[in-house]
């Protein structure tokens, strides 16, 4: 992945020439976490990755109904542009002839625009300060045998949970995956059947956060573009279909203080004096986590759908509390990799799901967890046992927080959360609600069968 250490625009167009490339994608992912995005020809492209392409503002007030909201600013007038990151070329194995590149939003002017995602991330990694931020999305997805019908929903398996005939089952799709994803140096770590039927997953190594992020999103076209070109169908909702086994996006984040002069990288959140090998400023930007939960799974659980999962015997992290390999509460704190202890220490927050914009999510989680970091906030005792074996009493003992069950309550929680809304900035902050209550409404009125299927064509 990634444009020639020159990076000239014509380097690159002459390159993507002799190489094949036809047409490349300028992709963008909007608020509920579609990729959307224009297409340049080669021969066209050298002056595009100096001016981008121009994109109506309103497109990124759209919702599941792909109808703008009427939010002030977003109407038929004005215009902002698609500006490639030449480090997120990639070439699609599914689509012969075509490649993409990632863009930020910018003003026409070539300011960052204030409803940029990807720019929210960088934003938020610049509010890190001294702080290099490690991630790594572990997304799950269902394939199917064809595209999902109302009425009709037919996984590609039925084995078991790390069932080895899982693996027979789909290893040569599984195999065309990760040699196309490593193709475009996007390096994988693991594979394995979960729990439902037709369910995997795929996870790719922990980066940097922006490039995380823009791995994932690759992984997931890719993903799909591939399950497609073999008459099959790979969704990523966090429950497709009634009774579905949900589909999660768990999200692993650590802090590393800067390489300089000569200095290896430290894993910051590590300490091995610690009975969970987790350090001071882990455990604050755990407490920072848990501080501002309720508002975070807006950004998370970002859907109608992921409310179906986000239940209590899901494993989705349905208590708002954290724990050591406890995969009931929102927050994980993994068991360490022998041999690799401090390189292998983070979080992992589950309560997450591939309907948020990754770029959202990451960067939310960043400035909370970093808003526990500033006040040295302590986040108190882990959550050793498992919460659905607590009483009502214990549980608010324990100090577990309640979360929301559905979309809408998470938007309440968001709009009451001043650290949030400030963040998202006063464009965003309006428009992001706005779209998720239109979202909430209009599956409403498709009912709950077509609520499950326009999720699983969606995502």
């Amino acid at each position: 992945m990634g444009i020639a250490a020159d990076g000239a625009a014509q380097t690159t167009a002459t390159r993507l020439a002799q190489e094949g490339i036809e047409l490349i994608r300028f992709l963008w992912v909007d608020h509920d976490s579609i990729t959307r995005g224009k297409a340049v020809t080669t021969r066209a492209l050298e002056p595009r990755l100096v001016s981008g392409v121009g994109l109506a503002s309103t497109r990124q007030a759209t919702g599941l109904s792909d109808l703008g909201q009427p939010v002030p600013g977003f109407n038929a007038v004005g215009e902002v542009r698609l500006h490639p990151a030449p480090e997120t070329l990639a070439q699609l194995p599914h689509a012969p002839g075509s490649a993409a590149m990632l863009c930020d939003l910018v003003t026409a002017d070539g300011a960052p625009w204030d409803a940029c995602p990807r720019t929210f991330l960088k934003e938020a990694l610049a509010s890190a300060a001294t702080y290099d931020v490690v991630a790594g999305f572990e997304p799950e997805f269902t394939l199917c045998r064809t595209q999902p019908a109302p009425g009709r929903f037919e996984p590609a398996d039925d084995s078991l949970c790390f069932d080895n005939e899982g693996f027979d089952a789909t290893t040569d799709f599984t195999l065309e995956v990760i040699r196309a994803l490593e193709a475009q140096g996007l390096g994988v770590e693991t594979c394995h059947p979960e729990f439902g039927p037709g369910q995997h997953e795929l996870t790719l190594q922990p980066a940097p956060a922006l490039r995380a992020a823009d791995a994932y999103v690759l992984q997931r076209l890719i993903t799909r573009g591939l399950a497609r070109r073999r008459g099959l169908w790979a969704t990523f909702a966090p429950v497709p279909t009634p009774g579905a086994r949900g589909n999660g996006n768990h999200l692993h984040v650590s802090l590393w203080s800067r390489s300089g002069s000569g200095a290896p990288a430290v894993n910051l959140f590590a300490d091995d004096r610690d009975p969970l090998g987790l350090s001071e400023l882990a455990r604050a930007f755990i407490a920072g986590l848990l501080r501002h939960l309720p508002g975070l799974m807006a950004l998370t659980c970002a859907s109608v759908n992921s409310y179906h999962r986000l239940k209590p015997r899901m494993w989705a992290g349905a208590f708002g509390s954290y724990g050591p390999d406890n995969r009931e509460t929102a927050i994980r704190v993994p068991s360490r990799l022998c041999g690799r202890e401090a390189a292998s220490t983070n979080i992992e927050f589950k309560a997450c799901d591939s309907t948020a914009n990754p770029y959202l999510a990451l960067g939310a989680l960043i400035h909370a967890g970093m808003d526990g970091v500033r006040h040295g906030w302590d986040p108190g005792p882990a959550l050793s046992a498992d919460p659905n074996e607590l009483t009502p009493e214990e549980l608010a003992r324990a100090g577990v927080i309640h979360l929301p069950q559905s979309l809408e309550e998470a938007i309440v929680a968001l709009e009451a959360d001043d650290l949030l809304m400030s963040v998202l900035g006063p464009m965003r902050r309006a428009l992001y609600p706005a779209i998720k209550r239109a979202d909430a409404l209009d599956m409403k009125a498709l009912g709950e069968e077509l609520e499950f299927h326009t999720h699983a064509l969606r995502y």
